[in-house]
């Protein structure tokens, strides 16, 4: 029996019974932290003797190049942006995805269908649209969630890498600099990860600890889905 499943009607021709991977998804706001813990996990993963693919949206062969270059202003409506991310998307499900879980890898993918979501609603998509739009996607294993409360993710934005165009919704004039449409847009995208956590099976992870905190945090959650025999046995010997 297939341990996967798509959403809705997933693409042609892939025989979900011959995925022996397991797909971790870090999804969270700009800036939460997900990159440095999606390094430092697929380190400590191949450690440990796994196959790791490292992905993450804007990185397709097919779309990659072209949607980083129409990120950088607005150029393109929040539509045609909307049907660019799912390109991207489809391109690395069906080329990088589904064969490293067809080989058994373990696939740690930086944000997965749910910030494509969020950010087509916050734009004004219509929810339903755009959850078909992306209904062809793989359910994943786990999906941790790097929540952190917008005050602290500006000062973390701050002190890194500043505020971009695009990740500062500046496309949707929400304030009078980048600083204020920034936190604008966060608050908005905040709110629609956080009405995805139920009705997604979001695991919610606390990101504002430090960084050895939270990636004990995800070591633990991510071994109970890639090791869960050990993880259990681990369990039982702390009792």
């Amino acid at each position: 029996m297939a341990r996967f499943s798509f959403f809705g009607e997933g693409p042609p021709g892939i025989e979900l019974e011959e995925l022996k991977g397991k797909m971790v998804v870090l999804e969270g706001t700009d800036g939460v932290g997900r990159s440095t813990h999606v390094s430092l996990l697929k380190q400590w993963l191949e450690n440990n003797g796994h196959a790791v693919l490292d992905t993450g949206m804007t990185r397709s062969a097919l779309a990659g190049k072209r949607l980083r270059q129409a990120k950088e202003g607005h150029t393109l409506g929040g539509i045609t942006m909307s049907l660019f991310y799912t390109t991207d998307f489809a391109d690395r499900l069906e080329n990088e995805m589904i064969p490293a879980l067809r080989a058994g890898f373990v696939v740690l993918t930086d944000r997965y269908i749910y910030s494509l979501m969020a950010r087509s609603i916050v734009r004004g998509a219509d929810p339903e649209w755009i959850a078909n739009v992306c209904s062809f996607a793989l359910k994943p294993d786990a999906v941790l969630y790097l929540r952190l409360n917008i005050d602290d993710l500006v000062t973390r934005v701050i002190q890194t890498k500043g505020f971009d165009y695009w990740e500062s919704g500046m496309d949707l004039h929400l304030g009078a600099d980048r600083y204020d449409s920034f936190v604008e847009y966060q608050r908005r995208l905040l709110a629609q990860f956080d009405s995805m956590v139920e009705a997604y099976g979001f695991e919610v992870v606390d990101a504002s600890g430090s960084i050895e905190e939270v990636f004990d945090d995800l070591k633990q959650r991510i071994a109970r889905v890639v090791e869960p025999e050990r993880a259990s046995g681990a369990g039982k010997g702390k009792q």
